[in-house]
């Protein structure tokens, strides 16, 4: 079971995240409601393709950008479709 952790509350847990590069892409549907935001944000991987962000908000504090997913990942990260990774302070377990 992995988890992820910000601001002292449990954002999202699942025992099917896909591990890509050390990082834990949680199914969309872990994620606590309300929790993240979309932002603008976008950055390129050569083999995943073109990464969107949400900023994690938790008790008023907002984590600007701390997740990540693929809208369309390219063929070479097709098992990262519908999943979201954190980063920026946000503590994943497993």
């Amino acid at each position: 079971m992995a988890t992820a952790t910000w601001n002292g509350e449990i954002i999202a847990t699942s025992d099917d995240t896909v591990v890509v590069e050390g990082n834990h892409y949680f199914p969309l549907a872990s994620v606590a409601p309300g929790v993240l935001t979309e932002t603008d944000t976008t950055s390129v991987c050569p083999w995943k393709g073109t990464a969107s962000y949400y900023s994690v908000s938790v008790d008023g504090k907002t984590n600007t950008d701390a997740a990540w997913y693929y809208p369309t990942p390219k063929d070479a990260a097709a098992e990262i479709a519908g999943h979201v990774a954190f980063w920026k302070g946000v503590e994943v377990t497993a």
